[in-house]
């Protein structure tokens, strides 16, 4: 089966299948892509001749047909309008057409199976699996930042290996690797190697470089690059290339190969239809959304171009009802001894699942019951396509984690099967986690608030009923949030009164419907309270595993992703402080060395580079913020930083304003500001002892010896 399909501006598409030998091409030009069109009320009386009379003459439509479709999951057979399109490229400005004739009014007529991308209406279509049927070739180029706005390349890193030097000698590096590789996938750093190689080429008068494998054809710009916006993050999507025979995968453009491996990739790929680089640079929902309409194509329902779905009536009070998050209990701030986690498996997929949430069935019409726990939902008895979906995933995913955990119990675990297994597992942990919040998403294809609300719904019930038996059970939850609930040793229960909380979790799993697994045992937890209130912060912990090393943390500077590594690490070695002593002295000492060795300039300087996303343009600040400040260097420097991008720098002077407060960190960095450094300390030191009911200001007064320690500090 072809794990890259190229298309060409007279029509003609090329299907690439991987061999054990280097990939085979197969040309095709008898492609026709297909839309659909249909009236938007299934009750009004349309007739679409008159549509199919414009059609028909139209010089980049090849043929019509009236066909029986369903326009929706939740209407029957229609007669609709099929129109084949002699080239994919064509397909959105004949859509449009229709939606603008005179001869309909306005909203009449809606497009379906319009948008798709071009690889994955290509395999949909001609009922393709792009999972490759050999194993895929790679061959990584990557470019450092210093280079990455340079019309000509001076250094880059081919199949590991730097090249620095002249043009040409770059390019014969990389021909030299793609004679040895013949790789199927490209790993670019930044896509837009593509196109600088391609110039260097012309530069140096190199007239036979090529990255492709069909003659004729060098590369081609499938996307310009842009900026989004998706739930207040700002993003930077690259500008978009294709090499003929070879799929391109930007590191900087890509989530589910940065996040699992191209293991993760591929399994997707055989789940949703998208070939290997769509897949790539493809979002969650992207992704979620190809699933799902690969299931409404095998029912032979069709997709809507837009999203139209009117939000079902409801009274004021269902609204307030409905109009909720998960379940929460605020976490108990301080210390606790012997906590265990317990986590719900897959819980929202689950419940979709076991309560048959879908958009096609939920409030539907041929029942009239209360089964949506508080908000009076009926749910049809017909099993929704979500749940065909969601239910493979959700089974494929539990076989592969008891795969990893075989493996890893092995005394000899095959390291690059457990890689694999894990990359796999990654990749369907994000299209479960995803699952639920898409059905509250408004440019969702298939979504629903009511499924939304409704999953919310089961799952405060689901919480609450393990939260009472628990209780009940002689156990006290410290904190609940979502999916997961802590709980220590009620320790007004007897420890011969009080139930087996294995026991317990297999009895809830079974009232339940869904399984309750016992997470991690910790020796201790503590749940940090917000900055400016007593009140706990719900994703802020940490604690120790009982018989690991290892610590559990979430929330604080260590999982922060713009914390520097030498605030990181004293951070850590506070918790082991306070896991071996319990003495917030301890703790304050070793950050007297921290300190101590900072205003020493003895600090290495990359150990104090923070890393921070980009999120406007610089003309769009009006704060002179360090990341303004980084900004204003990179520019100085001709480098390019985007919107949605990273930055990385070091504070050299806080007290300043303009670009000298910092300096990036591939520059030559003589000194740091070691105040700036030392608030960040104190502040990472405050999430430690927090819990304790330390503050910041605390924590000074200790460092000067001005504390006073009131009779509450020894209780």
């Amino acid at each position: 089966m072809p794990f890259s399909i190229d298309f060409f501006d007279d029509g003609r598409v090329l299907e690439w299948e991987a061999t054990p030998d280097g990939a085979v091409a197969t040309e095709r030009e008898d492609y026709t892509p297909r839309f659909y069109v249909a009236p938007r009320n299934p009750d009004a009386d349309i007739d679409l001749t008159t549509l199919q009379s414009v059609y028909d003459p139209h010089p980049d439509v090849v043929a019509t047909e009236t066909v029986a479709r369903r326009p929706s999951f939740r209407r029957d057979e229609e007669t609709v309008l099929a129109v084949d399109v002699t080239h994919i490229d064509r397909i959105t400005s004949l859509a449009r057409q229709a939606r603008q004739l005179s001869e309909y009014p306005v909203g009449d007529l809606a497009c379906f199976n319009v948008d798709f991308s071009q690889e994955f209406r290509y395999c949909l279509e001609e009922d393709i699996d792009p999972t490759p049927a050999s194993e895929l070739s790679t061959l990584r180029l990557s470019v450092p930042l210093t280079e990455s706005s340079n019309d000509s390349y001076g250094e880059l890193s081919v199949a590991g290996d730097t090249v620095t030097g002249s043009q040409s000698d770059i390019l014969s590096a990389v021909v030299t690797a793609l004679e040895v590789h013949n790789p199927d996938v490209l790993v670019c750093s930044t896509s837009e190697i593509v196109p600088t190689l391609y110039e260097m080429a012309t530069d140096a008068g190199v007239d036979d470089f090529s990255l492709s494998r069909w003659p004729g054809v060098d590369y081609q710009q499938l996307a310009r690059r842009s900026t989004y916006s998706s739930y207040g993050r700002v993003g930077h999507s690259p500008a978009r290339y294709n090499v003929p025979g070879r799929a391109i995968i930007d590191e900087s453009n890509t989530f589910f190969y940065g996040e699992t491996n191209l293991d993760g990739v591929l399994d997707l790929v055989s789940r949703s239809k998208k070939p290997v680089q769509e897949l790539a640079w493809a979002s969650i929902g992207n992704v979620l959304t190809a699933i799902q309409i690969c299931e409404a194509h095998d029912r032979g329902v069709l997709v809507p171009w837009n999203s139209w779905r009117h939000e079902f009536y409801k009274s004021m009070g269902t609204l307030h009802d409905a109009d909720r998050g998960g379940f929460i209990f605020a976490p108990e701030v301080g210390l606790h001894e012997n906590v265990h986690e317990l986590d719900f498996s897959s819980l929202y997929p689950n419940i979709i699942c076991t309560r048959n949430v879908s958009p096609d069935v939920i409030r539907c019409d041929c029942h009239d019951r209360d089964d949506v726990p508080g908000l009076g939902y009926s749910i049809c008895d017909e099993r929704g396509y979500l749940v065909d979906v969601l239910q493979p995933i959700i089974d494929a995913r539990d076989e592969i984690k008891a795969k990893i955990r075989r493996e890893g119990n092995r005394d000899d675990p095959n390291e690059d099967r457990l890689a694999e297994l894990e990359g796999r597992s990654g990749a369907l942990k994000w299209i479960l986690v995803a699952c639920f919040g898409y059905q509250g998403f408004s440019n969702a294809k298939f979504g629903r608030i009511e499924c939304h609300e409704a999953i919310n719904a089961f799952a405060r019930e689901i919480l609450l009923t393990a939260k009472q038996r628990l209780e009940a059970g002689g156990w006290r939850v410290v904190h609940g949030i979502v999916d997961s609930i802590w709980v220590t040793p009620n320790p007004d229960v007897a420890d011969d009164g009080r139930e087996d909380l294995e026991t317990l979790a297999t009895e809830i799993s079974d009232a339940v419907e869904i399984r309750l697994e016992h997470e991690a045992h910790y020796d201790w937890v503590a749940f940090v309270p917000q900055r400016e209130s007593d009140s706990g912060a719900l994703t802020k912990y940490f604690g120790k595993e009982a018989d690991s090393e290892e610590f559990k943390i979430r929330g604080i500077e260590a999982r922060q992703r713009s914390t520097s590594p030498f605030i990181e690490d004293i951070q850590r070695a506070c918790l082991d402080r306070l896991d071996t002593t319990r003495s917030p002295d301890a703790v304050l000492g070793r950050l007297e060395r921290a300190i101590t060795e900072l205003r020493s300039g003895t600090v290495a300087v990359d150990r104090l580079v923070e890393r921070n996303r980009v999120s406007k343009p610089l003309e769009g600040y009006t704060q002179n913020t360090l990341n303004v400040a980084a900004l204003k260097r990179a520019r100085d420097q001709d480098l390019a930083v985007h919107p949605g991008q990273d930055i990385e720098y070091v504070v050299v002077d806080n007290e300043k304003s303009s670009r000298d407060r910092v300096a990036l960190a591939h520059e030559d960095i003589n000194a740091y500001d070691a105040s700036y450094y030392e608030v960040q300390l104190v502040r990472a030191v405050e999430s430690i002892l927090s819990p304790l009911g330390w503050d910041r200001t605390d924590i000074r007064r200790e460092l000067d010896g001005s504390r006073v320690v009131g009779i509450t500090n020894w209780s």
